[in-house]
C-alpha cells in the first residue's frame, strides 16, 4: 500500500517535469509537438476514468485526496507514465514512414501499457489501494480475474492507438512541419482514444459475457454484506 501512496505523487511531482524535458530534447525545443503527445494521455487519463469512477462507478481510488471516487492528480499520473514508455519502447522516428511502422508503433505500445497497467491494477486491488466494481469482483474471482476483465483489451487498445499517433504527429509536425495542423490533430486524437478504447471493451465483453462491462456491482455488493 506504501509503494501506490508515494507513487501517486512522485510520479506527478518529479517525473512529469522530466518527462516534458526528455520529449523536449526528442522534439528538438519544439513544445507543440511535446505538449500533443503529452496531452494524449493526460486528458485521456482525466475523462474516461473521471466517468468510470464519478459517473458509472465501477472504479474507485482508495486515497486521501479525492474528487469523489477520482483521484485529482490522476491525469497527470498515467499522463507521465504512459509517455515515458511511449519515449522509450517506440525509439526515435524512423525515416520510412508507412502503415508497417504504424502497426509496429501500435502493437509496441499496445502491448506494453496492456501487461504493465494489468500488472500495476493486480496489486491495487490485492492491496486495497484500488476497488473495481465489476463482474469478475461480484464473483469473488480475486484481483486477477477482476484486472483481467478489463485491463488487456482497454489498455491494450489505447496504448495502440497511441502508438499510431505518436508516429502520425511526428510525421506531420517534426518531419513535414506542419504546424498548421495542431488543433486537427489534437482534436483527432483525442477522439480515437477517448472511444477505441471504450469501443473494444464494451465488444469484448459482449462477446465474453453478454454484458456491456459498463454495469457497476458496488451496490450489490454492499447490500449482500
Amino acid at each position: 500500500m506504501q509503494f501506490f501512496r508515494l507513487y501517486q505523487y512522485v510520479v506527478p511531482t518529479i517525473l512529469f517535469p522530466i518527462c516534458y524535458w526528455l520529449w523536449l530534447i526528442r522534439y528538438q525545443h519544439d513544445h507543440r509537438t511535446t505538449i500533443l503527445v503529452l496531452s494524449i494521455p493526460i486528458l485521456f487519463s482525466y475523462i474516461v476514468p473521471g466517468l468510470g469512477t464519478n459517473w458509472l462507478k465501477i472504479w474507485e481510488f482508495h486515497t486521501r485526496w479525492r474528487l469523489g471516487r477520482f483521484r485529482p492528480q490522476h491525469g497527470f499520473l498515467f499522463g507521465t507514465a504512459t509517455s515515458l514508455f511511449g519515449l522509450f519502447c517506440l525509439g526515435f522516428p524512423p525515416r520510412d514512414f508507412g502503415l508497417l511502422e504504424l502497426v509496429r508503433s501500435g502493437f509496441i505500445m499496445g502491448s506494453v501499457l496492456a501487461f504493465w497497467n494489468w500488472l500495476y491494477d493486480v496489486h491495487a486491488i490485492r492491496v486495497g489501494f484500488l476497488a473495481v466494481y465489476n463482474r469478475a469482483f461480484a464473483e469473488n474471482r480475486g484481483p486477477a480475474a477482476v484486472a483481467t476483465e478489463y485491463c488487456p483489451v482497454f489498455f491494450g487498445t489505447f496504448g495502440f492507438c497511441y502508438g499510431v499517433q505518436i508516429r502520425v504527429c511526428e510525421y506531420y509536425l517534426v518531419e513535414l512541419g506542419r504546424v498548421d495542423l495542431f488543433w486537427s490533430l489534437l482534436f483527432g486524437c483525442q477522439a480515437i482514444v477517448l472511444t477505441g478504447p471504450v469501443i473494444a471493451y464494451i465488444l469484448v465483453s459482449y462477446l465474453t459475457t453478454g454484458e456491456s462491462g459498463l454495469r457497476s456491482y458496488r451496490e450489490e455488493s454492499s447490500a449482500e454484506a
